[in-house]
């Protein structure tokens, strides 16, 4: 049996608000700009540091709203762990030029900007919240998992 694992973790601060949007059947979707940073020190002694971006896509699936909590709690500047799959997608634009782009599909965001750090010092609580996929690919409602709202229990080391 021959299995396999796409599996991407990352924590970073928001470089935009969501941009959250409809879909033509009526599905809701957010896209997040997330940087993290790397620091090391050079070969001559100089610290040096490099930031990635990554595109982020958070859909609202059947028991999961996670558009909606981007909506309504993210801003720019925010921090967030985001666990999810890498995926690769192609299109010809209205040029005929082909376009590449990476995406990570979130399953589950935390946030982690302190209540009330961010922005116009708002009320927003901190919210853990996950889609886990059903092998036909349809989410399952949250109920199958309360582990997942419980912020006391997760796997994060701070």
């Amino acid at each position: 049996m021959s299995r396999s694992l796409n599996k991407v973790m990352l924590i970073g601060n928001l470089g935009a608000d969501p941009e959250v949007r409809s879909t033509s059947n009526g599905g809701r979707v957010a896209t997040l700009s997330v940087a993290t940073s790397r620091q090391w020190t050079g070969q001559g002694g100089e610290k040096q540091e490099k930031t990635e971006w990554h595109r982020i896509v958070c859909w609202n699936n059947k028991g999961s709203g996670l558009a909606d909590i981007a909506e309504k709690y993210l801003k720019k500047g925010d921090k967030v762990y985001i666990e999810g799959r890498i995926e690769y997608r192609t299109w010809e634009d209205r040029d005929k030029q082909t376009r590449y782009v990476t995406e990570v599909i979130a399953r589950e965001l935390i946030m982690l900007t302190p209540k009330g750090s961010s922005g116009e010092g708002t009320d927003a609580p901190r919210v853990k919240a996950a889609a886990k996929v059903a092998p036909e690919g349809q989410a399952e409602s949250l109920e199958a998992f309360p582990e997942a709202l419980d912020e006391e229990n997760d796997d994060l080391p701070f």
